[in-house]
């Protein structure tokens, strides 16, 4: 399971807060400053001597979630190779038969109405989708075991709702408002770590709405401290009120096991899908149909902009909504719908939240020039089929690479770059239309920044957003950005075998 939780830290409060503020012992302190100066260093009401009321109170709502699942395998030790498919996919003793195995996941969840409805993270019921899910058992805290109905689930948000039946009620909790969270706030988390039913861990909020980069439609996370690991997905991120503000969902660990940084999808996130899902309506969602990166440290300085405000279009996919509005790859969307695309509040994020068929403006930034487009969203595809989906369709063949005539000049100063002109013979051999315009890349000096982005054979098709066909072109661009005093230039380029791309590149 890829979900697991960070390491609490060390609670503070009382005398202990005020001396680390300070930097004096809390009495000294306390002796040198008036009472209203005081009430800026104590903790605000609501951080407990103790989290054990609060933990009696919720616990029985949290419950363990065990599935029993048939997965598919290839045993065949070639799987995956060009050897494959050798004697029809057959290896001695049958190992290239594929087969089927049982397979048991564990996890967390929370019961959200007295009737048994209950939730928990897609992928502790689905094994990450590689799984056929045969059984689903809940457990309450008092050992009692529910064989449980799914009800729905949500692969794009990872979220799931299950159903448990008895006569009486079952206890539960409610969600809360995650958009009140602030650093710093206390919080608890009530799952199974490691299959150690009951385990209660508390820390505070390290950052509200974090972005891990992997730029899905809801890469909007709640960021904390609290111990989180294996077998706490899905399980309830509670505030000092009680309330749920979060779905523990992932985290970073470097070593497989707590580190500090846990991850929970936020209630205002969460409850409305929630929602759908026991009212078996369907979840749409907004669409552009457009390859996108953040505006780096790199980007930023290649096209002199701002860093970290917006968000650069890397490709645009044919015949979807964003290539039907005149958005470009090398544009530099702003704002949707008059709201500012920014790290906490992604391109992926705002368009996922706007009903398919909606006309939005793009605030968008092309060329130095800011314009306006307009957009009509489409339906977000599903996740399966996203993967499946590939923005530069053409399959680059293995070739030769080229030796054509070297060229020095302000490329190789400049960037640590050798260039040299495409022919349409070059481009052939390089699997690309002999028409093609841009620059080769014959050589690349290791020790600058082109030595970790760029090799040689890669082809520059532009230089900050305009295009290039000869070397003299590329050259003078380049030129312009160094006189302009920027720190790095952005290159169109398509690399060998691979589709193609922007490419920030500090100057030298």
């Amino acid at each position: 399971m890829r979900y697991a939780y960070g390491f609490s830290s060390a609670l503070l409060i009382g005398g202990a807060a005020v001396s680390l503020i300070t930097g004096h012992p809390a009495g000294a302190q306390v002796a040198q400053n008036n009472e209203s100066q005081m009430q800026h260093v104590v903790p605000r009401a609501g951080a407990p001597a103790s989290f054990a009321d609060l933990t009696e109170q919720l616990q029985p709502a949290v419950v363990n979630i065990s599935t029993r699942q048939r997965i598919t395998v290839n045993t065949s030790p070639f799987a995956g190779t060009p050897f494959g498919d050798l004697f029809g996919g057959l290896t001695p003793r049958g190992g290239g038969v594929p087969q089927t195995r049982e397979a048991q996941s564990l996890g967390s969840g929370f019961l959200i109405s007295a009737d048994g409805y209950l939730v928990t993270n897609n992928h502790v019921i689905t094994a990450d989708g590689q799984g056929k899910v045969e059984e689903i058992t809940v457990t309450l805290t008092d050992g009692t075991e529910y064989p449980a109905t799914l009800v729905g689930t949500d692969a794009a948000s990872d979220l799931a709702v299950l159903k448990i039946e008895r006569s009486k009620p079952f206890p539960f909790v409610e969600f809360g408002d995650s958009r009140q969270s602030r650093v710093g706030d206390w919080v608890i988390a009530i799952g199974q770590p490691f299959g150690l039913g009951g385990t209660v861990t508390a820390g505070i909020i390290s950052a509200v709405y974090r972005n891990t980069g992997s730029g899905s439609a809801y890469d909007r996370y709640i960021q904390t401290d609290t111990s989180i690991n294996r077998g706490n997905s899905g399980g309830p991120l509670f505030d000092m009120q009680g309330r749920v503000i979060g779905i523990n969902n992932a985290i970073f660990s470097p070593s497989g096991g707590s580190v500090g940084i846990g991850f929970a999808i936020p209630a205002e996130t969460a409850e409305p899908i929630v929602e759908k899902l026991i009212k078996g309506q369907p979840i749409e969602r907004g669409y552009l149909g457009v390859r996108i990166s953040p505006v780096d440290e790199d980007i930023a300085a290649s096209l002199g902009v701002p860093a970290k405000h917006g968000e650069f279009v890397r490709s645009v996919e044919t015949g979807e909504p964003a290539d039907k509005a005149g958005l470009q790859s090398g544009d530099i969307v702003l704002k949707v719908n008059g709201q500012d695309v920014t790290p906490d509040q992604t391109l992926s994020y705002l368009v996922a939240n706007i009903a398919p068929g909606t006309k939005v403006p793009l605030e968008v930034l092309r060329n130095g020039q800011k314009m306006t487009l307009t957009a009509t969203v489409g339906k977000r595809p599903s996740e399966e089929e996203l993967a499946g989906r590939v923005f530069d369709p053409e399959a680059q063949p293995q070739a030769n690479k080229p030796a054509p005539e070297q060229v020095e000049g302000v490329l190789e100063k400049a960037l640590g770059i050798r260039a040299a002109e495409l022919t349409p013979q070059i481009a052939g051999q390089l699997g690309l239309p002999r028409d093609t315009k841009g620059v080769l890349v014959d050589a690349v000096d290791s020790s600058a920044d082109a030595g970790r982005k760029l090799q040689r054979g890669d082809v520059v098709l532009g230089v900050n957003t305009k295009p290039v066909a000869t070397i003299q072109e590329f050259e003078a661009a380049v030129q312009a950005a160094k006189d302009s005093g920027r720190d790095a230039v952005l290159l169109q380029v398509k690399p060998l075998r691979r589709p193609q791309d922007y490419i920030a590149i500090r100057l030298r």
